[in-house]
């Protein structure tokens, strides 16, 4: 432990170093922060493994000599099955090795965040806030894929490029995309025409998919999927909130009528 607080003291003197010069160079907050968000993410300890992927990564390696047949998900499964049917007093083997791994990571961890600059606090705070955006990105997109929702209409250039990519020019797939696009844009009116209709069909089928599928939606009481105001049910709160305002105007229309006679 002695060692490694010792190595986080020069890891931040490094830093400090790091920072003078950047300063006395002339170079930004920017750069800085930079170069801090770099040294921090490489020293920050990693967390440690949960008892049920200890399991895994001790037993895998034998459970695929077992079994060469198996491709890597199907052990995984195979693997997973085994897990659920270990006895308690097994499985409490692997949960006091994460216990005492965890108690490691927690005294790292503070004495890690002990030697933070403020840059590298903010610069480690945003990548974790880009990293579970991301992950919660990524959530949605696999839930929206689980329910069925129907894929968005291709542009014309789109169904172009899906036509023509296989035997465009171009040794990378950047390459041959540069090449399609330059085409694209030297096709005339009637030669893009064929391309442009397709696409304008393509919207149409996907218009009539997602009005179904918001349907759908809807019956399963999801109405946080939909995008269009005009599939949601109408909540008791906006009627009221109708009903007061049509109340107000009413009031209003009687008060000025009041104020003409007078």
């Amino acid at each position: 432990m002695a060692a490694a607080l010792a190595l986080l003291g020069r890891a931040a003197g490094l830093a400090n170093g790091a920072r003078q010069l950047f300063r006395g160079c002339g170079i930004g907050r920017a750069a800085e922060a930079g170069c801090c968000r770099a040294m921090s993410s490489a020293e920050r300890p990693k967390r440690p493994l949960s008892a049920y992927f200890r399991f895994l990564r001790d037993n895998q390696p034998a459970f695929r000599q077992q079994n060469p047949e198996l491709n890597s998900l199907e052990l995984v499964k195979k693997l997973a099955g085994v897990w659920r049917e270990l006895p308690a007093s097994q499985k409490q083997v692997y949960e006091e090795a994460r216990k005492t791994d965890w108690r490691k990571y927690e005294e790292q961890l503070a004495a890690y965040k002990a030697q933070l600059t403020p840059a590298q606090a903010a610069a480690l705070k945003e990548e974790r806030r880009k990293r579970l955006a991301k992950r919660r990105s990524f959530r949605i997109k696999r839930e929206l894929t689980v329910l069925g929702k129907p894929k968005r209409p291709r542009s014309g250039f789109n169904i172009f490029v899906s036509e023509n990519f296989q035997q465009s020019k171009g040794l990378s797939p950047t390459a041959k995309l540069k090449q399609l696009f330059e085409t694209w844009q030297n096709l005339s009116s009637s030669q893009k025409q064929p391309y442009l209709q397709l696409a304008q069909d393509d919207k149409v089928r996907y218009q009539n998919e997602m009005k179904s599928w918001e349907a759908k939606m809807v019956e399963l009481g999801r109405e946080d999927l939909i995008r269009s105001r005009e599939q949601r049910p109408k909540k008791k709160t906006d009627t009221a909130q109708e009903g007061s305002k049509a109340s107000l105007r009413e009031s209003l229309a009687k008060l000025k009528l009041k104020k003409s006679e007078e």
